[in-house]
């Protein structure tokens, strides 16, 4: 057996936006761990999303045809989204995946298997619900594990629980996955269960990341929390906007408004905020910028992406169902990329792929 230990330079954490480092282990968090009461502050349901890795991939090459990860014990929280979320890890090479491995609660130990022999790339998709500190990786004894270099576009995402999509039918098949895999983008979500408010420092975090592609998925959280009013709403998303376009003037940016959301649909909250008032307001925020200039700026309405045809796959009347996101991913790449020609950015931004 060969070690690999868990801060091997050789690893790339790929999606993850910093590293804890604790006692002979390393786990990937989605905001800058370092300063979660920045984040985080006074509540801890964004850290607690954040610290679980929906579409965080652990990428190196190797020529081994199978190796186990060794973990901290890996628990679900309860509580914290609309069902269980699958525990599972999907392997890759390539576009193609080789295998999944599933785990129980408390579990240390997960074999990956099923890799084509010969020298390869892998990514390791960790489970998007369940926070993975990772002790080591065990590989059969005269093989070898090697750095692999990662140039694809990146593409920054940040939504709502319906992002997070922690009860998709696995780690790659969020929505988000679907569409970086099959766009070839170097994905990283911000999606955080019941947490996407529009932050300000959520902004400057995206502002400051390396990225090819930018996707807001706002309002849901905001309706269900009554966190913002029709005063607030629109100033909190053109500021945003404005934040993120100070660190990426030329970046295409893509607001997509809530999909259907059945009462949602008449019924005002607390705020007196539905979520047709929601898109409207999406919607002549992104035609500000565009009136001045910004013609990297696109609008998708929600509706075009999972409308009330979709109703029966939405098991809560809020989240979509496994097959629910693989047609919002579908319908994500026909309006975004078929529908509005948006391209990634042709002026390569620099930086680290991963952590």
């Amino acid at each position: 057996m060969v070690r690999i230990a868990s801060d091997d330079e050789r690893l790339t954490w790929s999606g993850a936006v910093s590293l804890e480092r604790g006692d002979g282990w390393v786990k990937p968090w989605r905001v800058p761990y370092e300063d979660l009461d920045l984040y985080s502050p006074g509540d801890p349901a964004l850290a607690v999303r954040a610290e679980m890795p929906s579409g965080v991939r652990l990428r190196f090459g190797t020529d081994a045809e199978r190796f186990t990860f060794e973990t901290q014990p890996m628990n679900e929280i309860a509580n914290v989204g609309a069902g269980p979320s699958p525990k599972q890890f999907d392997l890759y090479v390539g576009d193609t995946m080789a295998s999944r491995a599933e785990f129980t609660d408390g579990a240390t130990s997960v074999q990956l298997e099923g890799l084509p022999a010969g020298e390869k790339t892998v990514d390791v998709w960790l489970p998007q619900g369940i926070a993975v500190a990772l002790r080591g990786i065990d590989l059969p004894e005269g093989t070898r594990l090697y750095a692999t270099s990662d140039d694809r576009p990146r593409w920054v995402v940040y939504g709502s629980s319906i992002t997070h999509c922690r009860t998709a039918e696995s780690p790659s098949y969020t929505w988000p996955g679907i569409v970086a895999r099959a766009r070839g983008l170097n994905l990283t979500s911000l999606g955080l269960g019941g947490q996407c408010h529009a932050d300000p420092m959520i902004a400057r975090l995206i502002r400051d990341l390396p990225a090819d592609l930018i996707t807001l998925k706002l309002g849901i959280n905001i309706y269900g929390n009554n966190t913002m009013s029709g005063r607030t709403f629109r100033p909190a998303v053109l500021g945003t906007i404005a934040t993120i376009r100070d660190g990426h003037p030329d970046t295409p940016l893509v607001l997509c408004s809530p999909i259907f959301g059945v009462h949602r649909e008449t019924t005002p909250n607390d705020t007196g905020m539905t979520l047709p008032i929601m898109r409207d307001e999406i919607r002549d925020a992104v035609e500000s910028f565009r009136r001045r200039g910004d013609d990297r700026i696109y609008y998708v309405d929600g509706l075009k992406l999972f409308g009330e045809d979709l109703a029966h796959l939405l098991p809560d009347n809020l989240h979509p169902n496994p097959e629910g996101y693989k047609l919002l991913a579908q319908n994500f790449l026909h309006e975004v990329f078929n529908v509005q020609g948006v391209q990634d950015s042709s002026v390569r931004t620099q930086g680290p792929v991963g952590v």
